[in-house]
């Protein structure tokens, strides 16, 4: 079968996910808006009334608003490191899983992000950061990794979609409106599959990689050093940045399992994305969870260890207030998905999805008993105040704004699959050409 055939096959093949809204996608939106709308409502409260109907005072200054900032900012990492990574070594295994990975990277920088305007007092004053950064403070550099980290990610994607745009545009078969016709050519940006620019995208998006790889790991190194930096008991730790890395890198794959699961079952994709994704995701699931357990460890037992007052207080914290929080972010997100990825029986993809929503669970929990206990364990313990001042409790305006930003990547999420296919058509095509050859190669040369 010749290549422009092979491209309306494939077309026609995906052409159901792009044309079609089955009445439980449109329900499925329709639950989405509806928890957005309910977060606007939130939003809207919070901007009139105050942080005073937040659970935030002046002692736990940070909320779930920080804690969902560092996890979607690490998942989005994660997806730009794990991205790179593919499309640097030509892995054969790219094309079933890297739409997923960069659609997921892309909207999680987007959306994490505003989770810290959230916590801003006085949103009509944020321009300032801008106009006065101050430059030896680790926030100013976190803001410009993840400006540039974000329009990397925007180009990355977007070299990555052109040549699907491209197949979209010229195909006959795919009955879409004219105004959809439009964007892909728009998109497309002249592309025709020529030799001559197929070598030209694949450099760039080589080149793009090495840069993503790096942004990644430089930009949460940099979130990490807004806790490491200080003299907090509790955050002041010499192995927060490759702490920071290894969390983030293992809520990510979390999260890409979780999502590879979903596509595939929803989609019935399982042809593209097989066993053999998530019996190797499982193995990497594993080494990332074993290192997240042995930072984890370190951290609290160099704590533990040093007898140090004021880390003695933290922990006292952690044990007295949060002890289930620790048992299970410490213990259950752990070694629950070590005990699962480590026997072979058990990395089929039902297995696998499980032991990634405990370990992103376990993850979440672990940022929050970071942030939180710290920030109620002050260097001097303050006496007299309500304890509602002095403890956090989220409100449900705070929860209400956190699904709103789940609600948001869901969303945005399954409007780009239904605008572009999930698997990359020119991926397959350029698959099975490279199998063709690795065929036929060793016929020439006899």
């Amino acid at each position: 079968m010749d290549k422009a055939n092979r491209q309306r096959e494939l077309v026609r093949e995906f052409s159901p996910t792009i044309e079609k809204y089955s009445i439980l996608l449109k329900v499925w939106i329709g639950i989405l808006i509806a928890i957005i709308l309910v977060g606007f409502y939130a939003f809207y409260l919070q901007v009139t009334k105050g942080h005073e109907i937040t659970g935030m005072r002046d002692n736990v200054v940070w909320g779930i608003y920080i804690i969902n900032f560092i996890f979607f900012v690490g998942i989005s990492y994660s997806g730009a490191f794990i991205s790179g990574v593919l499309h640097y070594y030509k892995s054969p295994w790219k094309n079933a899983i890297s739409r997923i990975i960069e659609i997921m990277t892309v909207l999680s920088l987007v959306i994490g992000p505003v989770f810290i305007l959230l916590c801003i007092g006085r949103l009509d004053r944020l321009h300032y950061l801008f106009l006065y950064p101050r430059i030896q403070s680790p926030i100013t550099w976190d803001i410009i990794a993840i400006m540039t980290d974000l329009i990397g990610c925007f180009i990355f994607l977007y070299l990555t979609f052109i040549p699907d745009m491209a197949v979209l545009r010229d195909s006959q078969d795919l009955n879409v409106p004219n105004w959809q016709k439009k964007v892909y050519k728009f998109l497309a940006f002249g592309y025709q599959d020529t030799p001559e620019q197929r070598k030209t995208i694949h450099k760039l998006v080589r080149s793009m990689s090495i840069m993503i790889i790096m942004l990644a790991l430089m930009a949460y190194s940099v979130l990490a050093w807004i806790f490491s930096l200080t003299i907090q008991p509790g955050w002041n730790s010499t192995i927060f940045a490759p702490y920071f890395i290894i969390a983030g890198l293992y809520s990510g794959v979390g999260v890409i399992i979780i999502l590879m699961f979903l596509i595939r079952e929803i989609f019935n994709l399982k042809h593209y994305i097989r066993k053999i994704h998530f019996f190797a995701s499982g193995i990497i699931l594993l080494i990332l969870s074993i290192l997240f357990g042995y930072f984890t460890f370190t951290d609290y037992f160099a704590k533990w260890f040093s007898h140090k007052p004021d880390d003695i207080n933290l922990l006292n914290t952690l044990f007295n207030n949060y002890f289930w929080e620790f048992i299970f972010a410490n213990y259950i997100g752990v070694i629950v998905p070590v005990i699962i990825l480590l026997y072979r029986k058990f990395r089929t993809p039902l297995g696998v999805t499980i032991a990634a929503v405990i370990s992103v669970l376990g993850l979440w929990l672990n940022r929050y008993l970071i942030v939180v206990p710290t920030l109620e364990t002050p260097f001097i313990p303050i006496q007299d105040t309500r304890p509602e001042f002095l403890y956090y409790t989220a409100t449900w305006v705070e929860y209400a704004l956190s699904f709103t930003g789940i609600a948001a990547f869901c969303l945005f999420f399954t409007l780009l699959i239904k605008f572009v296919p999930v698997i990359p058509i020119q991926g397959i095509i350029e698959n099975e050409e490279e199998a063709e050859l690795s065929i036929t190669e060793p016929n020439n040369l006899q």
